[in-house]
Parts: C-alpha cells; structure tokens; sequence
C-alpha cells in the first residue's frame, strides 16, 4: 500500500538549476517573416537584468511562401535551417545553458509551418515555440520595458516586422492594448510593388491599404487612453532602425551608436518617403545603413510607419533597441522566477488571462475553481506515482479545469467541444500555440469521448509531449468536475491510496456536511472512472470517508 500523500509533493521537485546568484546565460532567437533574429544574454539574477553579449542576425525570408498554396519554400526553410543552427553553434560556443526560440507570422500562417517546425525538432534538436500576435505584441512590450523607463506615461509601441505590425499602448504597468495586424515590409511588398521605382499607382495604392488594416488597431488603441494624455511613441525592428539610420546619417552626418534613444519626426519621415520614392532597387542599396535585401521592402515599411503615426495623431518617433528577442529573455526570466519587483505583474499573466475569459463566457468562477482544485490535488498526489509531470504541465491542467465550462456560454448540448474552440481561438496571453492547443483539449476531453486521433484537434497537436500530457491529465480533470457534480460544493478533500498489489487506487472523500451521502458525486465518479483506469492500468475505487482528513502544508499552499 502507498499513501499518495505521503509523498514528495510537486512544489518540492524542479529541475536542478544554477544558483540563484550564479550568472547564467540564455540564447533568445526570434524566428520571424523577413530574419532570424538572435541574442545571447548574461542575466545577473542578483539585480535582475540582463547584458546582450552576441547577436546573430541571417535573412532568410520564410515570408517569401508559395503565392498558390501559401506554403514556405523548400529554399526558405533550407536557408532557415542553416541560420537556426549557425545560431546554436555560436549559442554552444559561449555556453547557453537554454536555446528559446519562437516563431511569428510566416510559420503561423502557413499551412506546413508546423511540418518546418518539427523537421526543424528532428534535425537540429531545437524546438521552436509558435506565438500568437497578441503574445508577440505582449512579449515585444516586455522587450522595450527591459530597456527604458516609461515613468508611469502612456507610450504607444510599433514594432513593424516582415509580416506583421504589433501596436502596444502600456504605461510600464499591464499594457492597456495589444494587436497584431497583417501588414508587415515583406507581405505587402510581395502583394503591392512590382515597378522600381514604385510608381504613383502602385504607391497610393499601397497608402490606402495600410490605412485601411491598421485603422482598426489605432482606434481600439486609442479608446484605451484617457483624457488629456498624450502617449510618446516608440519604435523596435529592423525597418524603424534603418529609416533611423537614414535619417541620422543626413542629418548628422553619421549613425549614433547605439540607436536607442534617436528620434525623427512624421515630417522627417514623409520626406524621406519622397526621396526613397524616386530610388531604384540598386540605388537604394548603396544608402549608408542599408542592406542589400532592406532595400527591397523598405518602401513598404515606411508607408506602414507613415500611416500608423498619422492616424494616431502623433508626429515623433524614439527608436528601442530592445524587441522581440529581449522580450523572450524577460519572459523566460519571469517564468523561472528571476524578476521579483518591477514588471512583477507580468508573472501571473497567464493566470489573469485565463480568468479574463472565464469572466467573458460567463463561467460559473466558484464551480470551475473547486474543479481546478481538486484536480490540481490529484495532480499532486500522484505525481512520481502514475506521472512524472512538472509544474509547467500543471499550469495547463489548471487553466483546463478554469475553463473547461466555457462552452456553455454557446449552448448545453456539445459544450466540451464549444469550450475548445473559445479555448483556442480566445487569445489567451502568456502560453504557446501549443499550450494554448493542449488547454483546450484538455478542457474538450473533460466529458464524453476520449482523445482519438481521428478528432483533428487532438491529431493536428506536433508535440508528443503535449499529446501525452493530454493523454494522461484529462482522466483527473473527468474526476474533478466529477467531484463537484452538484456543483455546491459538497466535498471538501480527497486523500489517495495506491494498493499496488491489487492495481487498485482508492479515492477518499470528505463531505462537507457529515450527513450528506455525495450519491450523485459518488455516481459520477464511477460513470467517469473508464479513462482513468485506462490510461493507468488501475482499478478506481472511491470511498466516502467519515473522518476529516488533513493534507499536508504543502499541498495545502500550492497554488497555480
């Protein structure tokens, strides 16, 4: 016989680490439209902060896909390969001790951006993390909060990639605004510039397209200010650093070094416009500041750049070295617990993303709570038992359990499965396309049908690591929305014992109310209990106890 809860519970087991004083050092790379970014980091945990001690950079444009299918190129990704692993190289030569890499637009959007992925896992042992817009314009934020102050004022972020334009509103605190819009210097360029010079069709054109895509996101932006402020605007990436560097270089007469900091106006840019207007493709190139393959689409970045900062009224712009790539570095910072005090807020991000949809698709908060709960318990109890998950996996389940319910906000009648699609397609912030992929599946699986790879949801998951956190955690969230059947709250605590003599796993409960005999709870239970048993090989056996029973404090403490 083993008693579950007498062993180490999962707050007690995290992956050995470096000290906590002890500098330790992080390759960040952004898999993006136009160019596979990379920066190597020393973070100092005892300040927090971090110093860029390498930088990789290789233009590879994945935006460059197929006009017919949409797919990238078979050159595209061979050109990616051979930069991600240029970038390991270099990351292995200065001892990284973790390789973070995400990808953006151009994976996301195209239809074998997960098979590049995982033929990126099997011949580099890299695995590549797909983001969401908003989770891009989130960790962008994060990026230029770790390189300037904002003194408790509003400033708007613009970050214009290959694919995408990200638009952050944030004072320092949680940012008030976050979007991602499909127009970015590559994408547009391929779509809307054919003559070199551009001619004045293909420009207007080009003008009037931006502004129609981005006004929406300038709008939704701009509800979120509040009387009388007048927010500063920030620009990151590659396009705002060389239309910097073209506008220092005339001005001043050479490039600042660093960039962070410069500043131009929107009459500044607009006549920069006009002069790179008249420029052929060659003659472009040979600006000081310009590469050869910018050359191709600063045109299109420009116009981006010159119509966000006309509809948001606001006619300069102050240049942020720090994008993306940094924000990965916070981010995973956050997530081991590196930052204490300033953007502390930005840790439970996850946790207040979730509820903030629960709130959304009216979820019964106390309910779900209670259901998370319990199985966050048998989570705990059963661990280095019946699974060797860690507290990353944990997270997830307890989102799942949060918003397993969702789906009621549609209808009764097939709500798992309308709990997955608000799951998945309900931006939540602070998790990958995979994680987000694996919540709603999870919470899809808590009634009815087990997962089968016929369901495409379930199939459509690359991971098998994430397949298999589905397979063996959504039979302990059928117990635990099991467990508050009525939904009342009627049991208070579970305690499990594993006979391994007779493969059986008992489940004690304790009522609330001695006098309540749980029949329904105990019935749902039994009517659940197939999953389990399959997916651990054991009997289930639940038993209303008739003592109170007391977990121990660490079980009792932990909390997602």
């Amino acid at each position: 016989m083993i008693d579950l809860l007498s062993q180490p519970q999962q707050a007690a087991i995290t992956t050995e680490l470096p000290p906590l004083q002890q500098d330790r050092v992080l390759a960040a790379i952004d898999v993006g439209t136009n160019s596979i970014h990379m920066a190597v980091v020393k973070i100092e945990p005892a300040l927090p902060a971090f110093t860029i001690i390498a930088r990789e950079k290789a233009t590879v444009r994945l935006g460059d896909r197929d006009r017919k299918t949409g797919h990238l190129t078979v050159a595209a990704m061979e050109r990616a390969i051979v930069a991600l692993k240029r970038c390991q190289e270099i990351a292995k030569s200065l001892n990284a001790e973790e390789t973070v890499a995400t990808a953006t637009s151009a994976v996301r959007e195209a239809p074998n951006g997960h098979a590049f992925l995982q033929q990126v896992a099997a011949e580099l042992g890299l695995v590549i993390d797909l983001i969401s817009g908003q989770e891009e314009a989130r960790r962008i934020y994060l990026g230029v909060l770790s390189g300037m102050e904002f003194g408790n004022q509003p400033h708007v972020i613009i970050d214009i990639g290959g694919g995408s334009t990200e638009l952050i509103l944030g004072d320092g605190h949680e940012p008030r605004s976050l979007s991602s819009t499909k127009v970015g210097a590559v994408r547009l360029t391929a779509e809307f510039v054919q003559t070199d010079p551009i001619s004045t069709s293909e420009f207007t054109g080009l003008q009037a397209y931006v502004r129609g895509m981005i006004e929406r996101s300038v709008e939704e932006l701009r509800s979120q200010l509040r009387p009388g402020e007048q927010p500063r605007l920030v620009g990151t990436s590659g396009t705002i650093e060389t239309l910097a560097m073209l506008h220092a270089k005339e001005k001043l007469g050479e490039i600042p070094s660093p960039l962070n900091g410069y500043q131009f106006s929107l009459k500044d840019l607009r006549e920069l416009i006009v002069r790179l207007r008249r420029l052929n493709y060659a003659e472009r190139a040979a600006l000081p500041g310009m590469s050869d393959r910018r050359s191709e689409i600063i045109m299109a970045g420009a116009v981006i750049l010159e119509q966000t900062m006309t509809l948001l009224g606001i006619d300069s712009l102050m240049v942020c070295e720090r994008a993306l790539r940094e924000g990965i570095v916070v981010d995973w910072m956050l997530t081991h617990g590196l930052i204490e005090d300033r953007l502390r807020y930005q840790g439970s991000v996850r946790q207040r993303s979730v509820i903030k949809i629960a709130h959304k698709y009216r979820v019964n908060l106390e309910h779900s709570q209670r259901v998370a709960r319990f199985a966050l318990d048998l989570f705990d109890q059963t661990y280095g038992i019946l699974h060797q998950w860690q507290s990353d996996a944990r997270e997830l389940l307890w989102a799942a359990a949060v918003l397993h319910n969702a789906g009621h906000f549609i209808s009764h009648s097939g709500h798992h499965k309308h709990s997955y699609y608000l799951i998945r397609y309900g931006e939540l912030l602070g998790y990958t396309e995979v994680e987000i992929e694996t919540i709603a599946n999870l919470a899809r699986y808590h009634r009815k049908s087990e997962p089968k790879k016929k369901h495409d949801s379930y199939r459509d998951i690359d991971s098998k690591k994430h397949r298999r956190i589905i397979d063996q955690l959504y039979p302990l969230l059928r117990l635990a929305v099991a467990l508050d059947r009525r939904q009342i709250g009627a049991i208070t605590s579970i305690h499990s014992e594993l006979l391994p003599e007779s493969a059986e796993f008992r489940l004690y409960l304790k009522a609330v109310d001695p006098t309540d005999d749980c029949e329904l709870e105990l019935w749902s239970l039994n009517l659940k209990k197939n999953g389990f048993e399959s997916a651990y090989g054991l009997k289930l056996l639940p038993i209303l106890a008739a003592v109170q029973m007391h977990p121990p404090e660490s079980v009792q403490d932990r909390t997602v």
